[in-house]
């Protein structure tokens, strides 16, 4: 016969080993950015860890210490599957360098989705989660030339770094909206054209951007346009024009329609943004986690997470969202 103290022990004991049970099943995801502290991915972390917690599924974060950061992604992408992760999420920092790390995972029977940014080549990974950038690029250039109303472009571009996907099909797209002889998206290198006076690297970091700007403001002074490959870059941009008394006399355009960016377009900071949604990425990519560990089937090919123009005004001729639609959606919320 049992006392009470030996059934509530074996209880105990049974909930015990049910919860590791469970523990058990429990589908494991890696999330790899590309830093922790730009608020895109801030953001596409907050939703993947709000569907995994809604899925039932174990998330494991890291990233790389800075944009570039290659090594710090292949450490981190090592200790998850280490951990028990079968499907990582990755926006590859170095989008060539990255493949050998992601090859090693998929020998390993672990599926790799990369989202927002593709690895080079694309195929590398199972499957890309992400906005077309290109088209992000597009809209932007389509919307800049209009705005400047057949006033002649002196351009400065702040672009990623070198040799990036995303970077290149921002930039490249960009300039084929503004009528620019441009690359076309499969292209990793920056088009140029005698219309742009100044290109140079943010690394799509606020501090760097606003440097770059002011160097930019030393070379060509003239400047009446400027392409930011996202608004953290475009902030820097505008407090160095602003700083040098400019910042009425130039247009400023970008891609991510971020919460914080919306909010600038909305002051006349930025004129027009490319809006993209990291939570729908995330929570697609977990998603598709959730689904391989329970039936094996993997996720494949390209899934655009789609993208639209938030203008400050609108512009004849150019397709536009305003910022109180912007502010609703910023970051993919509903």
């Amino acid at each position: 016969m049992f006392s009470s103290r030996s059934i509530l022990a074996m209880a105990a004991m049974s909930l015990a080993a049910s919860s590791a049970a469970f523990a058990a099943d429990q589908p494991v995801i890696g999330l790899v950015t590309k830093t922790e502290t730009n608020p895109f991915f801030v953001k596409m972390k907050e939703g993947a860890q709000e569907e995994a917690k809604k899925l039932g599924a174990k998330l494991l974060s890291g990233s790389g210490k800075a944009d570039g950061d290659n090594a710090g992604q292949i450490t981190a992408m090592e200790n998850m599957i280490a951990a028990g992760a079968k499907t990582i999420l990755i926006t590859p920092s170095d989008a060539k360098a990255i493949v050998p790390a992601i090859k090693k995972a998929r020998d390993k029977g672990v599926m790799v989705i990369a989202l927002d940014s593709p690895a080079d080549p694309p195929d590398a990974t199972d499957a890309l989660f992400a906005t077309n950038n290109y088209t992000a690029g597009v809209l932007i250039g389509e919307y800049a030339k209009a705005a400047m109303a057949g006033k002649p472009a002196k351009i400065v571009a702040l672009d990623l770094l070198p040799g990036h996907p995303v970077g290149a099909q921002r930039h490249n797209g960009f300039m084929k909206g503004f009528g620019l002889p441009a690359n076309d998206a499969k292209s990793n290198e920056l088009s140029k054209a005698p219309e742009i006076v100044c290109m140079a690297d943010s690394f799509g970091d606020q501090a760097k951007a606003q440097t770059a700007m002011e160097n930019c403001l030393q070379k060509a002074p003239e400047v009446n346009l400027v392409y930011t490959i996202n608004e953290p870059a475009a902030a820097g941009a505008y407090n160095a024009l602003k700083r040098a008394g400019k910042e009425k006399g130039v247009l400023i355009v970008s891609v991510d329609g971020g919460c914080q960016g919306i909010k600038d377009t909305s002051a006349g900071i930025i004129a027009a943004t490319s809006q993209q949604y990291p939570l729908k990425m995330a929570a697609m990519g977990v998603a598709a986690g959730v689904e391989f560990a329970k039936t094996g089937k993997k996720a494949s090919g390209y899934v655009d997470t789609g993208v639209t123009l938030i203008a400050g005004k609108s512009v004849a001729g150019v397709d536009s969202k305003d910022t109180k639609t912007g502010a609703e959606l910023c970051w993919g919320k509903k």
